[in-house]
């Protein structure tokens, strides 16, 4: 058949054409030889490895470096600074009441009866003021608050960062006495709503914060800037004034990450000045996160303190949502006049047993040791007038107010 083909010719227009076969050549790879087979899977088994372990080392690293945010653990570690023999503290307990005023004490003649009716050795008293303010027999009736001031005072602005730097600094100066196991924040126009006696009892049976503390709704308060060292899951909200005990306190003061980042980012936003045209825009894209109601609740959040803490606050406020505000929707406290804080009204504050947070669908309802209590312990804003009336009540204790008149009258 070959000799066929290799013979085989045409003749064309005079022209001789060969057709020659057409040969198919099959390439047939050649077999890897075995120990080269086994050389490679080797070295990809040895990739694989180096591959696993390299990353069980970088998790292992970041594990340290940075926690991850969980329920129950909070991302980072925060500083317990040694306080030498204060930690071991023996003897009567004090409570530190913590006064963050403007300048002076209005009601000043009220907690003077309130503290008359104490034990000395049950308290002490700080207050931040007006940096240079000094409290002495010309600027206050009371000789509780003789020379109390802080010497390192700053100014503070409503709605800056300052406002809980002030609070840093109160706790940081109550931390300096060992016998002082129980802090309370108040302002210049709370008053009390017990004696002496039944407040200090209420607060030492308990060995727990008395810290509002709810998540906030509000989606403009969080800035997203403060993730990744506050994730929005920890963010939380609650009234600026707060009870601790010693180890909160020391929690809040030792802080060197939270507080930062609410310094950087939490920018009051200032009214609209129509003579500033559009740098109003700009004014107002400054994020207003209000430091003083978010700070303490989402830091004690972060270092995963919740389950220590009674989630309400013992200083009760009353909110009134101003006509003339109503497109801010701004909510504001109501000032109690002499005519509204009468038997009635106060015995109302404190009848009241539960508190109840629509952002969680939570009541909490008042307790220590599994016991019901009142609420509240505090309450805010009272004027002078207010606090008269509450005095002649025999509420804080003994007092003659119309001693108080004839000497404002003199």
């Amino acid at each position: 058949m070959n000799d066929f083909w290799r013979s085989l010719s045409f003749f064309q227009g005079g022209a001789k054409t060969t057709v020659k076969p057409t040969t198919t050549f099959i390439m047939t790879k050649k077999p890897v030889p075995g120990q080269a087979r086994h050389v490679i899977w080797l070295s990809w088994k040895l990739v694989i490895l180096l591959c696993i372990v390299f990353s069980f080392v970088a998790l292992f690293r970041l594990h340290f470096q940075y926690e991850i945010p969980s329920s129950s653990a909070p991302p980072f570690r925060h500083v317990i600074r040694s306080r030498g023999p204060q930690d071991y503290f023996k003897g009567p307990a004090k409570i530190a009441f913590l006064f963050l005023v403007r300048r002076d004490l209005p009601l000043d003649f009220l907690w003077e009866s309130f503290f008359e009716n104490a034990a000395v050795a049950n308290f002490s008293i700080y207050i931040h003021s007006a940096p240079g303010f000094v409290f002495d027999e010309s600027t206050t009736r009371s000789k509780f608050f003789y020379g109390r001031q802080l010497s390192n005072s700053i100014q503070v602005a409503w709605g800056e960062s300052s406002m809980i730097a002030a609070e840093r600094l109160l706790l940081e100066a109550a931390l300096g006495d060992p016998a002082n196991q129980r802090f309370v924040l108040v302002s210049d126009s709370c008053v009390p709503l017990y004696n002496f006696t039944y407040i200090y009892n209420y607060l030492m049976a308990s060995p727990r914060s008395f810290v509002d503390s709810f998540l906030d709704g509000k989606e403009g308060r969080y800035h997203p800037k403060m993730s990744p060292v506050i994730p929005k899951d920890r963010w939380r909200k609650g009234s600026q004034w707060i009870s601790l005990i010693r180890s909160h306190a020391e929690v809040i003061v030792d802080d060197e990450i939270i507080f930062p980042v609410f310094k950087k980012l939490c920018k009051r936003r200032p009214p609209v000045d129509a003579s500033k045209g559009k740098l109003n825009l700009k004014l107002q894209k400054q994020h207003n996160c209000i430091p003083d109601e978010h700070y303490v609740p989402t830091l004690l959040a972060m270092c995963g303190l919740e389950g220590e803490l009674e989630r309400r606050t013992l200083t009760y406020t009353q909110w009134n949502q101003s006509a003339t505000k109503m497109e801010n929707k701004g909510w504001h406290p109501t000032t109690f006049s002499y005519a509204n804080a009468g038997p009635k009204q106060i015995r109302e504050i404190k009848r009241i047993n539960h508190v109840y947070y629509e952002t969680e669908f939570r009541t909490e309802w008042c307790r220590t040791n599994n016991t019901m209590v009142p609420c509240f312990l505090f309450a805010r804003k009272f004027s002078r007038g207010a606090a008269m009336r509450i005095l002649s009540e025999g509420v804080v204790g003994p007092f003659d107010a119309s001693s108080l008149l004839d000497a404002s009258s003199s």
